[in-house]
């Protein structure tokens, strides 16, 4: 294992000012808001937008890190999410028929706590950024997956398969293709089932030749119960298999940046 250390955060869901405490409580950021984590390593897993003011902004101090960090032998590596993808599609299919509550692309994405200013100040740098994410990633030996769900499988049996599969329907304007990705996007819980749980992402986790998975979308409160300005761990579930780290900052959390291994 790399002597590098690897930070993961989840559902930032525009927060902003957390964004940049949970950064510099982890030394990754100083205090002109630029890299100083050296070679470590920071792994955001998606859902940068919506239920949040700052969904840009996060983008912007995101993308700025990325070289930064690179220079410096470090990492800033970003997942994609549901909402991310909810805002591409509200963007590229607008007032489209769709399978979703909301019955246009557009109206889901409201629906789900979308922000017309956030759409309003999308350049074509947020676009393509948001396009060209990886939807997985194998980082020593962990697989980070922006949800709790097997519709992985859908898209490729190798994270590069996946990863290749979902670029392909992102890059094509087919509304049915995204319709069902964002319905695919509606699975949560797969690992979490009391009696399932542990051997379908011990399945899961062979597929892709992981050994435990580290995933968002969930907020831990919705799971355990406990108040969200409670949650500020991981929850370590399913036989220590999976790790969910979205400490549901848009319900009142506080956040925590979770450091691989440390479970």
């Amino acid at each position: 294992m790399s002597a590098s250390p690897v930070y993961v955060l989840g559902d930032i869901h525009g927060q902003h000012a957390r964004l940049i405490s949970l950064l510099k409580e982890a030394a990754l950021l100083s205090a002109d808001l630029s890299w100083q984590g050296g070679t470590a390593r920071l792994w955001l897993l998606g859902d940068y937008f919506d239920r949040g003011p700052g969904g840009i902004t996060c983008l912007d101090l995101i993308m700025r890190l990325q070289p930064q960090a690179a220079a410096s032998g470090g990492l800033v590596g970003a997942l994609l999410g549901n909402h991310d993808v909810l805002l591409l599609a509200a963007l590229f299919f607008g007032d489209q028929p769709s399978t979703g509550a909301g019955g246009t692309f557009f109206a889901d994405w409201l629906n789900q706590g979308g922000s017309e200013t956030d759409l309003d100040n999308l350049e074509l740098t947020h676009i393509e950024w948001l396009l060209n994410l990886p939807a997985m990633a194998l980082v020593d030996g962990y697989l980070l997956a922006h949800a709790d769900a097997r519709f992985y499988l859908r898209y490729g049996h190798s994270v590069a398969q996946v990863n290749r599969g979902l670029a392909a329907l992102l890059h094509g304007r087919e509304a049915a293709a995204w319709d069902g990705l964002l319905s695919d996007f509606n699975q949560r819980r797969y690992f979490w089932d009391p009696q399932n749980g542990a051997d379908n992402a011990r399945t899961f986790l062979e597929i892709y030749g992981a050994s435990q998975l580290i995933h968002g979308h969930t907020p831990i409160s919705r799971l355990t119960g406990r108040r969200p300005d409670l949650v500020r761990e991981p929850l370590v579930y399913a036989d220590c298999l999976c790790v969910n780290v979205d400490g549901g900052m848009y319900l009142g959390g506080p956040g925590f940046m979770y450091r691989l291994g440390d479970e």
